[in-house]
């Protein structure tokens, strides 16, 4: 599936793959895209020492981008300070 973001929801992905907390689950579930079409984006995105550096980061088990291999007791996809979001636009508060 070939998706089209604005250079504002394309930094908020890459954004969220960056930070280790944040699944690949979330990222689909709020941008409709795969951890395949997220990599694509990286790799596109990102220099390649970055892109590397991430992979070897998530690949090595010190990310938790796999909600299946989270703690338990972790089971929402944002922090409680984040602002929360709908249609991908930011509401205010």
């Amino acid at each position: 599936m070939d998706h089209h973001f604005s250079e504002q929801e394309l930094d908020r992905i890459i954004e969220m793959a960056w930070e280790d907390r944040t699944p690949f689950e979330a990222i689909e579930y709020q941008f409709g895209i795969s951890e395949k079409e997220v990599i694509k984006i990286m790799r596109a995105e990102l220099k390649r020492s970055s892109f590397n550096l991430w992979r070897k980061r998530v690949n090595s088990g010190v990310s938790q981008k796999h909600a299946k291999k989270r703690h338990p007791g972790i089971d929402r996809f944002k922090c409680s300070r984040q602002r929360s979001i709908s249609g991908n636009k930011i509401s205010k508060r």
